[in-house]
């Protein structure tokens, strides 16, 4: 597949502050993030990382500062500021995204329902077209493709299946920007591992229509960041404190970076 890349911002982060009652959360974060990157942010727990990626998301607004985000849905079109859309614009941005949560985010139902729904009430697809695309997408991530598997309920489904899943849905809407929180929490290091190449994979392969794939990772997983070598982001005490190569990081000597850097799980280890 032929991917286009450039350097057009994909989103542009300018002076961010955010406090909960007393806990001031982010200060003062600035970042600009280029389509077609493939960016990691990590970071200890409570220093921002998850309210940093919601902000982003547009599902909380700032204290202070502006989040532009690029208009996928306009040729030529500049960036847009969150803060000044509403929510059919928002819903209108968010069909140029991808979302890989956490806990994956499925609803009760089959495999074919979790993706039907998505693109019936967003792209507004026939059954036909969305069979086609639910298809092509569970392949892309190497699941089966059959009847019986896409009749299958999602609770019958193993933590490495649910989270394969999970990143099909999310490539089924074609995004050009795709973000992945915690991506390998909670999986087996075999899955892990599987899910850590489908990752570097699907950034590398763009989207169904050629483009380029902004990839956003939020992670605390060491060989998630050794195996995909990111452009690298760490946040410490609500602000950045690096951003660069991750073989910068990984060598760094600072007192904040190296025992953090230490001390991050190994969440797979095979090869």
């Amino acid at each position: 597949m032929e991917i286009t890349n450039n350097l057009a911002p994909e989103f542009n982060i300018k002076g961010l502050f955010k406090a909960f009652g007393s806990n001031r959360v982010l200060q003062g974060v600035s970042l600009d993030i280029a389509q077609g990157e493939l960016v990691a942010i990590v970071g200890g727990s409570g220093c921002g990382k998850t309210v940093l990626l919601n902000h982003i998301l547009g599902q909380v607004e700032a204290d202070q500062g502006d989040v532009l985000v690029a208009d996928h849905g306009r040729d030529l079109a500049p960036m847009v500021d969150l803060s000044q859309l509403g929510t059919a614009e928002m819903d209108q941005l968010h069909t140029h995204w991808g979302v890989v949560f956490q806990a994956n985010a499925l609803f009760s139902g089959s495999v074919l329902d979790n993706i039907h729904l998505w693109l019936d009430e967003i792209k507004h697809l026939d059954d036909a077209q969305i069979l086609d695309i639910a298809k092509r997408s569970l392949t892309s991530v190497v699941l089966p493709t059959n009847d019986e598997f896409l009749g299958t309920d999602v609770n019958d489904l193993s933590g490495g299946m649910a989270k394969r899943l999970a990143v099909a849905r999310a490539l089924s809407m074609s995004p050009n920007v795709i973000f992945y929180d915690e991506p390998t929490t909670g999986l087996d290091p075999t899955s892990a591992g599987q899910i850590q190449d489908l990752i570097l994979t699907t950034h590398e392969q763009g989207n169904r229509g050629g483009q380029s794939l902004t990839t956003l990772i939020i992670t605390h997983d060491k060989d998630l960041l050794i195996r995909l070598k990111p452009r690298t982001i760490m946040l410490h005490d609500g602000q950045i404190f690096f951003d660069g190569p991750f073989k910068d990081f990984a060598k760094s000597i600072s007192p904040i970076i190296r025992p953090y850097f230490d001390r991050m799980p190994v969440l797979h280890t095979g090869s």
